[in-house]
């Protein structure tokens, strides 16, 4: 009998020391999302789900915090998610936050949907890049076309999402045809979230032992109790990518880059400016292939440069300087075709105005400085040695030889000069200059 006890309690420590270090490894990756939905960030979601399928994560967690964005990012982090093998715990936090617009179908495709105090969630409508989403007629219809398309798709697509985790489809509609909006306690009467919670700590206690069915139909058991948080981090690429999504950013490199090329073309040589535009305008072109952008904006743009540098060269009073600030401002509202709702469109007061004014400023000073230098009198040839000084190679009594900036001249002095004293140059007759004697050393 002892020795069946002995044997017993032999077993259970070693079940117990095999037990601990699978313990210890149970962990939850978290990623954080506090700006807008766009290529980096949708690439940093689907590779932190597909990391959490491979190193045996217990979920995935996304906090976030959105205006929104593009709907091709928001479309393969949706996809994603429907698709992972490992649950997704999306937490709309910390306590202030939102999941506007795309936010709305990346939380409502989580296969846990959960908010903090203070969050909101919803506006999910299709609009343009001025920010409106088209007149709608009297029956309740989008009259541009291109509206009526858009708004059914994204209905469609949020309805699927919301049918798929068994939330609100009713409400789901409504985010996107009527922009409704609602606060976290609204979303989770109406079910259109999972949870309230303060933190990521309350979060866990609430689903501590929860059912969730991944893809494929297996049912997973939430045990995130004494669960590590490993937080997963943009790459460095990321990170990159994801300041280059944002259009002011982009915006702010444009007109870099053409004010450098602007300067470097009025001031030959300085090499500077222009290697600085060049990179700005580098690194605005990975932007342009993040972004939507209009070929018509950047065209507008580079008129309104065009048209400011011609004022060096005609005559306007202004006029093409003023017009070309026009098309600067009108440019940059068009550049970029992206929702302005979404949190992704050029800050008219905060970057725009401030932006085209200083170019413009700096643009009159090249302007300026370059007319005063067109003109001024021309001192080219033997005409600028006027007020040169040299020194006597001879007696002038009154002619003679003198040394002028490396080179002999003959000269005739108005009074007598010895040699090697100080002259000045007076006048200039063909080739024979007219000095006088100089106090000053040369």
């Amino acid at each position: 009998m002892r020795l069946g006890r002995g044997a017993a309690l032999a077993l259970l420590a070693l079940c117990a020391l095999c037990a601990a270090p699978a313990a210890a490894s149970s962990h939850v990756n978290a990623v954080t999302i506090d700006g807008s939905i766009n290529p980096a960030s949708s690439d940093h979601i689907m590779a932190a789900i597909t990391q959490s399928e491979n190193d045996g994560a217990v979920a995935v967690l996304v906090e976030l915090d959105t205006p929104g964005g593009l709907l091709a990012a928001t479309k393969d982090i949706v996809q994603a998610m429907l698709n992972a093998k490992v649950p997704v715990i999306v937490f709309v936090s910390p306590q202030g936050a939102w999941a506007a617009s795309a936010g709305a179908f990346i939380t409502m495709a989580g296969h846990v949907a959960a908010m903090a105090p203070g969050t909101s969630i919803g506006a999910a409508s299709p609009v343009s890049a001025g920010g409106g989403g088209g007149d709608r007629d009297a029956e309740g219809e989008r009259e541009d076309v291109s509206f009526q398309k858009a708004e059914k798709f994204t209905t469609a697509f949020i309805e699927s999402i919301a049918a798929q985790r068994n939330r609100n489809v009713e409400w789901a509609a409504k985010a996107v045809q009527e922009a409704e909006a609602i606060t976290q306690i609204e979303a989770l009467e109406l079910g259109v979230i999972d949870l309230v919670a303060d933190d990521v700590d309350s979060l866990f206690a609430a689903l501590e032992g929860r059912e969730v069915e991944v893809v494929g139909g297996e049912v997973r058991v939430l045990e995130l109790a004494g669960a590590e948080l490993r937080r997963l981090e943009m790459t460095p690429l990321q990170k990159l990518f994801n300041w280059l999504a944002d259009p002011n950013v982009a915006f702010l490199l444009v007109m870099a880059g053409l004010a450098g090329l602007y300067i470097e073309f009025n001031q030959p040589g300085m090499i500077v400016p222009g290697a600085a535009g060049a990179v700005c305008l580098l690194l605005a072109g990975i932007a342009f292939q993040i972004l939507p952008f209009s070929w018509v904006g950047l065209l507008v743009l580079l008129l309104g440069v065009g048209l400011i540098a011609a004022e060096l060269f005609v005559t306007s009073y202004g006029l093409l300087f003023a017009a070309g600030v026009g098309c600067l401002l009108l440019g940059g509202l068009k550049i970029f075709d992206v929702p302005e709702v979404a949190g992704l469109a050029i800050a008219f007061w905060g970057v725009l105005v401030p932006v085209v004014a200083t170019f413009a400023v700096a643009a009159a000073a090249v302007i300026w400085a370059v007319s005063k230098a067109m003109l001024a009198p021309q001192t080219a040839g033997v005409d600028e040695l006027i007020g040169a000084r040299g020194r006597a190679e001879g007696a002038l009594e009154p002619g003679g030889k003198v040394f002028i900036r490396g080179e002999y001249w003959s000269a005739e002095s108005e009074a007598p000069v010895a040699p090697g004293e100080s002259v000045e140059v007076v006048g200039v007759d063909g080739l024979r200059l007219r000095v006088r004697p100089s106090s000053g050393k040369v």
